[in-house]
């Protein structure tokens, strides 16, 4: 069961599970012997406690003294770093709710170490309008783990017309693309790159070119043919990254490319932004380390958009991040209910959730810094959020983690309504003990 405190001024309030609200006083929390991840901050790499009051860092000492009136926190091999972002997570409200609602996915999301989420605006009705962003930020209020809108380029996310972009950026929206979904229309994605610079407004460009997709449902390749999988041609990534990049260099702007899976999408974007482009990508972590080996049980927890790749895709997007060309790390959390996943491979829907699964995963693959990095100011720069630091006197906005636990990811690791995870049955390595934000404490 969670902990979670929330602090109001002086007050605090302990929720635990359907329990009923206690009120305390003069609630005060002190972190113990954390190792600081956050190379902006002073303490980088140093053993410290930390103290907040009020949802402020008031002190960082290589000790401070415990009071009873403190909440004190004491975790093996404690690492704290800045908040964790995630920047392209499906929820299923409104529309999908038994897949998964607002307050459940930010629930999931909290106990999984992320203090802010991106939400994308495949919902029914879609994401597209200013009233449509209002209502997810609403249904948001006060959470620990603060949510930011995604909202549609075009309307109901069918390619056709460009939706009300200025309006749903001045109720919240932080960038515009239709999830899983590219813009064929080539006139019209230079349209929203060109408008969208009279607000610093973000495109997102999904890298599929359908036509060369066709209807394939995994990677084109030697496992396709075995299996008798209809293919998606790596292709089909590289021509729309190149379509979208030649229209972001003519138009100027900001362009971010989502869950890019290819060793070629790597260069290409390692190319353009040698040209100066303002360019962006992510990485799935499941693209960081399953191929399309995984299709040879027809699992459809497999099934996912950019489909797995192979294992010198791995290498070379692993690499990207090292080097800086990928940007960041996404869980691109989909929850889809079982109706519509346990089918016929070809006939399953596209998605895993990943939010469970993230740290674990990425830190089995990669140095911490990197990954810190990549769910940390990377994100949040690129997405125009402001910058955080693990300083005196800044806000608390914090993860606290252990990256040496290893243990098997299993059905009981699942937090999400929706148990669609490509995560099952490997080993991960890492534990998230909560976060602490906005003003409010949450602990697995």
């Amino acid at each position: 069961m969670a902990l979670e405190v929330v602090f109001d001024n002086c007050n605090c309030i302990f929720v635990a599970g359907n329990f009923d609200l206690k009120i305390l006083q003069n609630m005060t929390t002190l972190i113990k012997s954390a190792k600081i991840i956050d190379d902006s901050s002073p303490h980088h790499k140093q053993i410290k406690d930390i103290l907040i009051v009020n949802g402020k860092i008031t002190e960082i000492a290589s000790s401070i003294q415990e009071k009873s009136s403190y909440k004190v926190l004491k975790f093996d091999n404690l690492h704290v770093s800045c908040g964790w972002f995630d920047t392209s997570v499906s929820f299923g409200e409104p529309g999908y709710e038994e897949r998964e609602t607002i307050q459940k996915g930010l629930e999931v999301a909290s106990k999984s170490g992320f203090t802010c989420v991106a939400v994308n605006s495949n919902t029914n009705p879609v994401i597209d309008t200013k009233s449509a962003v209002e209502f997810l930020i609403n249904k948001a209020k006060n959470s620990a783990t603060k949510l930011l809108p995604i909202g549609a380029l075009t309307q109901g996310s069918k390619g056709a017309d460009m939706a009300e972009l200025f309006d749903m950026q001045q109720s919240g929206a932080i960038a515009f693309g239709d999830y899983e979904k590219s813009i064929t229309n080539d006139n019209l994605m230079k349209i929203a790159l060109l408008y969208a610079q009279n607000f610093d407004g973000l495109i997102i460009g999904f890298p599929n070119n359908i036509s060369i997709a066709g209807e394939g449902v995994v990677n084109e390749g030697v496992n396709s043919t075995k299996l008798g999988l209809k293919g998606i041609p790596a292709l089909a990534e590289h021509l729309q990254i190149v379509r979208d990049l030649y229209l972001l260099e003519y138009t100027g702007g900001k362009l971010h490319i989502p869950t890019i899976s290819t060793a070629t999408s790597v260069q290409l974007i390692k190319e353009a932004k040698k040209k100066g482009l303002q360019v962006s990508c992510s990485v799935t972590a499941h693209h960081l380390i399953l191929t399309d080996d995984e299709l040879e049980t027809f699992d459809s927890k497999a099934k996912v958009s950019p489909p797995l790749r192979t294992k010198q895709d791995n290498k070379a997007l692993l690499k990207g991040l090292k080097d800086g060309v990928i940007d960041m790390i996404t869980s691109d959390h989909h929850p889809i209910d079982i109706e519509n996943k346990k089918l016929e491979f070809s006939i399953a829907k596209d998605g895993t959730i990943g939010l469970e699964s993230l740290f674990g995963a990425v830190n089995s693959v990669l140095d911490l810094e990197t990954s810190i990095k990549a769910l940390t100011s990377n994100p949040r720069s690129i997405f125009g959020q402001e910058p955080q630091s693990i300083k005196t006197n800044n806000t608390a906005n914090l993860t606290l983690f252990n990256p040496v636990e290893n243990y098997i990811f299993s059905r009981n690791n699942i937090l999400s309504t929706s148990k669609n995870s490509a995560f099952i049955g490997k080993e991960l390595k890492g534990k998230v003990y909560g976060i602490y934000s906005n003003k409010k404490l949450v602990l697995n």
